[in-house]
């Protein structure tokens, strides 16, 4: 029989999390089901597609209109169009408090992929990056989207630097950092693994990296991006520019496991501490609603 390898991890290790969003005052999933999710931003109630929420609704269709400012109508696998059901604004801002004396500000939207601007399940995440940067600390945020993650840490006045394909994202974030009343984020508009191997050569290193890849994409220059076949260079080489003592906080909507995750960081940092689960939201009505699978991890 083979011999057990010193870096195998633990039964201990081997458990999986959910981590549940704290803190929330501007976002509530009132119910999900049959497909979909019911849920507040703000002042807004909004119906949105959800396709892991398979189970039946807590509520009846009737009470879901009644409550529903807009519905977003899929049109296609990838996008669609909003059906309001009574007069909503172009756009409209919430706060998240990520310190009892700093909010961060999240200016939204209706966007044709059934996004508004923030995924709010990821507060979870920010509480944790906030907890653990302080000033100087560096903190590189990579498919950073509309920047929680990015915001979270500046709050703390660590150095952030924001990297997202789109540049209309990077504005978009760049406007919710206004909106907090912060400056000094570092935007760039650039392929994430692009970026990553140039720091690699360049021998920097930081001391949080977050990451959320999507399943596909393009990048700045129309270059393909497809998750599976990208993912382990990905992990390598980020896990090469995570300082001694840093962090990574990484998750994906994609629907890979969190433990295709968390088998990817063990090779790339075998003496690393690794928590793998699942980002979740409470409903209203009683039910779980995983959104995403999500690893962190803490290099000693």
């Amino acid at each position: 029989m083979p011999k057990p390898n010193a870096a195998s991890p633990s039964s201990t290790d081997l458990t999986l999390t959910r981590w549940f969003p704290g803190g929330w005052q501007d976002h509530e999933l009132l119910d999900s089901g049959d497909g979909s999710r019911l849920e507040r931003f703000g002042d807004l109630v909004l119906i949105r597609p959800e396709p892991k929420a398979i189970w039946d609704r807590g509520m009846t269709e009737s009470e879901w209109r009644r409550l529903a400012a807009a519905q977003f109508v899929p049109t296609g696998r990838t996008k669609g169009h909003w059906e309001p059901y009574q007069s909503v604004p172009d756009s409209w801002e919430i706060r998240y408090p990520i310190s009892s004396d700093q909010n961060l500000h999240f200016s939204l939207e209706f966007t044709r992929f059934k996004h508004v601007g923030v995924f709010p399940e990821q507060a979870a995440n920010w509480q944790w990056i906030a907890d653990r940067l302080k000033p100087g600390k560096r903190m590189l945020n990579l498919f950073a989207y509309t920047g929680g993650a990015s915001l979270a840490a500046r709050s703390t006045g660590a150095d952030v630097t924001h990297v997202d394909a789109i540049k209309q994202v990077v504005t978009w974030t760049r406007i919710n950092m206004e909106l907090s009343g912060m400056e000094g984020i570092r935007w760039c508009v650039e392929d994430a693994l692009r970026f990553v191997e140039r720091e690699l050569k360049r021998g920097n290193q930081y001391d949080m990296l977050v990451m959320d890849p999507p399943s596909w994409g393009l990048g700045p220059k129309g270059e393909k991006w497809k998750l599976e076949e990208k993912l382990g260079q990905l992990i390598r080489s980020a896990a090469q520019i995570v300082a001694p003592g840093g962090s990574v906080v990484m998750n994906t909507y994609s629907g890979l496991s969190p433990s295709s995750l968390e088998n990817f960081w063990r090779a790339a940092l075998p003496d690393a501490r690794i928590e793998a689960g699942e980002l979740c939201l409470h409903s209203g009505t009683g039910q779980v609603l995983p959104t995403g699978s999500l690893v962190r991890v803490v290099r000693p």
